[in-house]
This record gives structure tokens, C-alpha cells and sequence, in this order.
């Protein structure tokens, strides 16, 4: 990644690290837009459907988790055979893995606390429990985060490779 230089042994801080952030972030969102275009090809072997079709359906779900559902129900039909079932369902597990820290970037604001020195996360969801609503859970966001999210990229550039590899041995139209 490309970041303006730190002296050595000195934490990250304000804009440097909020810049460091948001190149991380950047980069979590193509790596995993990237990956999920994959499915296209996923899409199209189980259901035998052409990948100009799979194209439209693909779009026409417009979320991951419906994407990821259509993929894994595909895999489980019983015409499908049980070493694509299984290395599907795998694949489509390494997805929901890595969703909740992609997640969690996508649906966040950036805050920072001069006085603190501090960067921190704002979650910009409500979540509804049984008596009240929660929204704004703020997280500090540090230099450990980014270890987090460049683990998150290696992870998801693995898993690439890996739906890759399966689309080029069960023979799904490329």
C-alpha cells in the first residue's frame, strides 16, 4: 500500500492514520467486489445457465447474502455432484467469514477526537433489540485494526484464487 512515510517505532495518528484507513478500506472493497464477481461463473456451471445469463441473475440479486444464498442452494440440489457441493459450500463459508469486518466498513462514518488523538469507527445502523434500538456503536480504529482488514484482504484474495481454481476444474463457463 501506498501511505505517506511514519517514523520508525511511532504509532499511526490523525490524518496519517485515518489516510492509512481509508486506503485499507478501499482496497478491502475492490478485493471483495472482485471475489464476488466470481460467483458469476459459480452461478452459471450449477445451474447450467449460459454466463451472459448468469450475468442478469447476478445483478438482479442485488446483495451478497442473496447472492451467497442462490450459490449455496444451487450447490445443494441433489443433481449437484458431492465434490462441487462440498467445495462450494466451503467457498461460499470463506464469503460469510470475512462479511461481517467488510460489513462493518461499509456501513461506518470516521471520527476524530483531536483532544484524544484518537480515530474511531461510527456504525451507522440501527439494531433493534426487544425493548430499545441501538445505533452509533463507536470502536476505536487503530493500527491493529488495519493488521485486521490487511488479514481480511489476504484472506479474501486466497479465497479468489481458491473459487478460481474450482471454476477451472468443475468446468464452469468462464
Amino acid at each position: 500500500m501506498n501511505v505517506p512515510p511514519q517514523p520508525p517505532g511511532r504509532p499511526l495518528t490523525g490524518d496519517l492514520l485515518l489516510q492509512n484507513l481509508l486506503l485499507r478500506v478501499g482496497r478491502l472493497n475492490y478485493v471483495w467486489t472482485n471475489t464476488e464477481s466470481l460467483l458469476i461463473h459459480v452461478i452459471a456451471g450449477l445451474s447450467g445457465m449460459t454466463k451472459e445469463a448468469a450475468v442478469i441473475v447476478f445483478l438482479t440479486l442485488n446483495t451478497t447474502r442473496a447472492r451467497l444464498d442462490l450459490v449455496e442452494r444451487l450447490a445443494k440440489m441433489p443433481s449437484t455432484p458431492a465434490a462441487q457441493r462440498k467445495e462450494v459450500l466451503s467457498l461460499t463459508r470463506g464469503f460469510l467469514k470475512e462479511a461481517p469486518l467488510r460489513n462493518k466498513y461499509n456501513h461506518c462514518i470516521y471520527s476524530f477526537d483531536p483532544e484524544m488523538g484518537q480515530l474511531r469507527t461510527i456504525l451507522m445502523r440501527i439494531a433493534d433489540r426487544k425493548d430499545d434500538l441501538l445505533m452509533g456503536k463507536a470502536e476505536v480504529a487503530d493500527e491493529q485494526e488495519l493488521g485486521a482488514i490487511d488479514a481480511a484482504i489476504a484472506r479474501i484474495e486466497a479465497l479468489n484464487r481458491d473459487i478460481w481454481r474450482a471454476i477451472i476444474a468443475f468446468g464452469y463457463p468462464v
